[in-house]
């Protein structure tokens, strides 16, 4: 039986790649934190769970020596760039060091398994004109973006070592299990709230921020489809297209069936942050004509099965069921 091994497992990407490669019929070993509990552990039906603290070079070490996958998917590491700065220490340890482990105990105990590592469009920074590729250089403009710039360096370094290891440059992808911290999902559960009669504002920073807003199942799509082909690299993955804020409010509440969603939206000065960057348009080419692969879900229907799993959350009480990823 084909195994793959799944860091970050407990994460909105992670659990959609092992609920991917499970339906698949591997054997999937799922990677999380020490004495992780959580409420998403419901969505990892069989996935065999191991815990590990990625700052731990020989808990990876004896992880990747028991699983001993053939496909790696290196999904965990903090994932916040305002965070980033108030702890740059964690984040080098956690996206940047943990990344050079796991590549060095793959070569040591799988040294023919694929690797697909999560990059971020961050690591373009706000300055380049005209659309991002892989071909445009690095400019990164926070800790968390210099954390992903190595991780591109130790890709290269294992490449050159006869690993098969590729990039994924990803920007941003949503799904119904998108943590609430994030302002796609604030805004749908938002919707959802006023919709039900449960709230009665949105409070919101800059409407005019722009973002490629992509589907997470078609981010987990295109890094399966790198572990799978024979041509490693790095290959952004991307829509291509940009929306406002603004316009996935207007999205949402529609999908909410809320009539003009601009009376209960109000802007928060103190919500307007220096590091919100222009929206970085992406060019996909490469993923395209390299592993075959174009998005399959639209922004409006993304963000209508957001909306939809928010409504039946607060209709049923029951925050996080398999159902809300069907």
């Amino acid at each position: 039986m084909t195994t793959a091994l799944i860091t970050g497992a407990g994460g909105q990407d992670g659990i959609l790649t092992a609920r991917r490669l499970v339906a698949e019929g591997m054997r999937v070993v799922g990677m999380v934190r020490p004495n992780w509990s959580s409420p998403m552990a419901v969505y990892l039906d069989g996935v065999e769970i191991v815990e590990a603290d990625l700052r731990d070079a020989a808990s990876i070490d004896r992880i990747v020596e028991h699983a001993e996958p053939d496909e790696v998917y290196h999904l965990g590491g903090s994932t916040s760039v305002a965070e980033s700065f108030a702890d740059p220490i964690t984040v080098a340890d956690v996206n940047d060091r943990a990344t050079e482990h796991l590549l060095i105990a793959c070569r040591r105990h799988a040294p023919e398994a694929r690797l697909a590592l999560a990059s971020s469009a961050e690591v373009f920074g706000p300055d380049v004109t005209g659309p991002r590729d892989e071909r445009t250089p690095f400019d990164p403009r926070s800790p968390y973006a210099e954390s992903k710039v190595a991780v591109h360096a130790h890709a290269s370094a294992a490449r050159d070592q006869g690993q098969h290891v590729s990039v994924g440059i990803l920007f941003n992808h949503e799904s119904p299990i998108r943590g609430r911290r994030f302002v796609t999902r604030k805004i749908t559960r938002a919707a959802a709230e006023i919709a039900c009669g449960r709230a009665e504002l949105l409070t919101l920073g800059n409407l005019n921020v722009t973002r490629d807003w992509g589907a997470a199942t078609d981010t987990v799509d295109a890094l399966v489809r790198m572990v799978r082909s024979d041509d490693p690299g790095d290959v952004v993955v991307a829509t291509g297209v940009l929306h406002t804020i603004g316009d996935l409010v207007e999205v949402a509440f529609e999908a909410a069936g809320v009539a003009d969603p601009w009376s209960f939206v109000v802007q928060d000065p103190d919500l307007m942050r220096a590091q919100d960057t222009p929206g970085a348009v992406a060019d996909n080419t490469l993923a395209r004509e390299r592993l075959g692969w174009a998005p399959s879900t639209t922004f409006a229907d993304l963000i209508a099965a957001m909306v939809a799993a928010d409504l039946t959350r607060l209709r049923t009480g029951i925050e996080e069921d398999p159902s809300y990823l069907t």
